[in-house]
């Protein structure tokens, strides 16, 4: 009889005990909603304080976007436009004609940010040994046409790396030219254009 008692009295007390844990979390879960609510109240409160008049924005409008920076905007769209020249010279079939590297030229000429531009001649060499390099190779993937884009916009852009980090870039444009099949003087070829135009965009 004792033994049933107890284990009566610690069933009660596990009840209890599991009634009270449930409850604690209950009120836990109650009070992050509760906070959340408060946050989201809060940041509606500063977004509306900052909408034009500083009043109450109309109920449903989405807060004003914040003005798109012109310089990531300028330099996505070159990159864009680098990745797509590539991809228009790999698709070439043997020689690549004065048409296929217009894109590739204006790309190239507008890809620097900075005061120091790249001659035009440091330019027109650049495309002509990309054309060598590039034509016909259709082992360049899409993400390498993207990475290689990506890392020529930086090199014209890399007054402000190291020159580790520079020769990172060369070493890696290089690898990706003769991973797609090119012939390793014709990537030699551009890493020695890149190289002037690091030059001369300092």
């Amino acid at each position: 009889m004792k033994l049933i008692t107890t284990f009566l009295v610690c069933g009660c007390l596990l009840g209890i005990g599991e009634s009270l844990r449930a409850q604690n979390y209950y009120k836990a879960v109650q009070q992050a909603h509760r906070d959340s609510a408060q946050n989201d109240a809060e940041q509606q409160r500063i977004a509306n304080a900052s909408s034009p008049g500083g009043g109450i924005a109309a109920p449903g409008a989405a807060a004003p976007a914040a003005p798109a920076d012109p310089a990531l905007q300028a330099t996505m769209k070159n990159v864009s436009g680098l990745q797509s020249d590539f991809a228009t010279l790999t698709a070439a079939s043997g020689t690549v004609d004065s048409s296929q590297k217009v894109g590739l030229l204006n790309d190239l000429s507008q890809a620097s940010q900075g005061a120091n531009k790249a001659s035009s001649d440091s330019i027109k060499k650049l495309v002509n040994d990309f054309s060598t390099a590039l034509a016909g190779q259709k082992k360049l993937t899409v993400p390498q046409q993207k990475r290689l884009a990506q890392e020529i916009h930086a090199l014209f852009n890399s007054s402000h790396l190291k020159e580790v980090q520079q020769q990172n870039l060369l070493n890696d444009v290089q690898k990706i030219l003769t991973d797609a099949g090119a012939p390793l003087d014709s990537a030699v070829d551009v890493v020695t254009d890149l190289k002037d135009v690091v030059a001369q965009t300092k």
